[in-house]
């Protein structure tokens, strides 16, 4: 079977990776800050550790906001409603996932705020001037992916964090596709909030995300419970990390986060993006001027992550991902991918696109095999 669906989930995961999920609850499944004994203090070090690498890597200096979740969506939604009040303005784009739209939409639609999203470019680019056009006295918070998860488009989000620094608005970014693979560094680029899902380039499990929040930001918490600090208290601890991590932590996550950091690090980024970068390379060039295929944003590898958005003419997406599935053991994503905007401007609903997404793990091998697939179509 060929894995071409990296954008959804990284898979295979590094052999750390493995090892750390395999012995972490045999040797430190321990709860974090309940108690005083050995076990929790180790696994409060492995909290910690992470942490700290995971500010390193993204240019944050204060490891102690750097808050786990139970996944990018989690992250995102921690982000909105905790820093949103009653009569804000946001803006975002229309290549949103539904993670962002979803709880931007519904707070629209409870009238607590005003929402307006921005359209994007043929080659799937939102222009920075339309966002500076867009912010008002009012407006709270700028939301916007870091690259689509649909046609893999790198957005300008240095650009826009500028613009918002400028005006005073919060700028939240959802690095779900990027995070492991493009350099990211939230203080360089003007970020306030970034989220992300530790299991995509990452290389971590499901059920584990991240948020990083910046010293601008003082949001309320998404969820209250016990943090085993300051227990008295009625209300959820003011104190980072605290105020937003009420319940027992995803430790198993954490731990195996760490393993796809430290992975991540020492292979280097610009080692992972290039392996990514020529795969599709070879992808695009070999489909791009076949007539019967057509290929959707940009078609230049620097200017996206490894992701291709396509359609083959004579069937619907569904039917070539079955067929791909079925007849070459092939694992691709078809349909709308959870972003109903894009397609509805790009011209693509309700069907959507096919979208192949090959990752650090894949070959040449398989990409010639993919497109000899598609091919014989």
């Amino acid at each position: 079977m060929i894995y071409l669906d990296n954008a959804a989930t990284s898979f295979p995961k590094p052999e750390p990776v493995y090892r750390e999920l395999q012995d972490y609850l045999r040797r430190d499944g321990a709860n974090p800050g309940r108690a005083g004994h050995q076990w929790a203090m180790r696994v409060e070090k492995t909290m910690d550790d992470t942490r700290n690498l995971l500010a390193r890597f993204f240019g944050m200096d204060d490891h102690r906001r750097v808050i786990f979740g139970l996944n990018g969506t989690d992250s995102l939604n921690m982000a909105i409603k905790g820093v949103l009040r009653p009569g804000d303005h946001v803006v975002t784009s229309l290549l949103e996932h539904n993670s962002v739209s979803r709880p931007l939409k519904q707070l629209e639609a409870d009238g607590s705020i005003r929402l307006t999203q921005l359209p994007f470019s043929r080659e799937g680019f939102v222009d920075p001037e339309d966002f500076r056009r867009a912010l008002t006295s009012r407006t709270r918070l700028v939301v916007l992916l870091h690259a689509s998860n649909v046609l893999g488009t790198l957005q300008p989000v240095a650009e826009v964090g500028r613009i918002c620094r400028r005006q005073e608005a919060l700028f939240l970014v959802d690095a779900a596709q990027t995070a492991g693979v493009v350099p990211i560094d939230m203080q360089a680029m003007q970020i306030d909030l970034l989220a992300f899902p530790g299991h995509k380039a990452l290389f971590g499990p499901p059920g584990i995300g991240v948020l990083l929040v910046g010293h601008r930001v003082e949001p309320l918490p998404w969820r209250e419970g016990g943090t085993g600090f300051d227990s008295e208290d009625p209300l959820q601890p003011r104190r980072f990390p605290h105020l937003l991590e009420g319940g027992t932590p995803n430790t198993l996550g954490v731990a195996a986060l760490r393993a796809g950091l430290r992975f991540v690090t020492g292979e280097g980024l610009e080692r992972i993006r290039g392996h990514e970068q020529r795969l599709l390379a070879r992808l695009t060039e070999s489909l791009k001027d076949n007539p019967k295929v057509c290929l959707y944003g940009s078609t230049d590898p620097h200017r996206r992550v490894g992701s291709l958005a396509l359609n083959r003419e004579g069937y619907t997406s569904s039917e070539v991902g079955a067929i791909l599935d079925n007849s070459f053991e092939i694992a691709v994503r078809p349909g709308l991918h959870c972003a109903p905007y894009l397609h509805r401007h790009l011209g693509t609903a309700p069907e959507g696109v096919v979208r192949i997404s090959p990752g650090y793990f894949n070959t040449e091998d398989d990409i010639d095999r993919c497109i000899s697939a598609l091919e014989q179509l």
